[in-house]
């Protein structure tokens, strides 16, 4: 019986993963680098807008970090290197990026941030991704 309980119980809870970022493509040991995981096509990818975010300082040509007990589900990670550290990604005056941005799957669209879709990676266990920025 006791056995039984402590199953139920266990099942009933969430599953929870870490989700390890191997970010490379760094071309400036400098600024820092914006690291943001979204669990939903609506606020992708929009910074402000995630589930977690981490910033890191830019120390090394390859970067590391860890997102622990997640929730498993789908999500996206976008990431930008702020070279200038002014907290934002800077754009020219038609919109585009000026300093190196990347996202999970190294996904890429022409014009504009590709689809939660196109992003997405489904946590169901530790997952290590790696991300190049460009």
């Amino acid at each position: 019986m006791i056995k039984l309980l402590v199953y139920l119980l266990m099942a009933g809870s969430p599953s929870k993963s870490d989700l390890n970022l191997v970010i490379k493509g760094v071309d400036d040991i400098k600024g820092s680098m914006y690291i943001a995981v979204f669990d939903n096509e609506e606020s992708f990818p929009d910074f402000g807008k995630q589930l977690v975010e981490k910033v890191l300082p830019v120390d090394s040509k390859t970067l590391n970090y860890t997102f622990k007990n997640l929730p498993h589900d789908d999500y996206a990670v976008a990431i930008f290197h702020d070279k200038n550290n002014n907290g934002v990604l800077d754009k020219n005056a038609f919109g585009f990026p000026l300093e190196p941005y990347g996202f999970s799957r190294n996904a890429r669209a022409r014009f504009s941030a590709p689809a939660f879709n196109d992003a997405k990676i489904e946590l169901h266990g530790d997952e290590t991704i790696e991300i190049k920025i460009q």
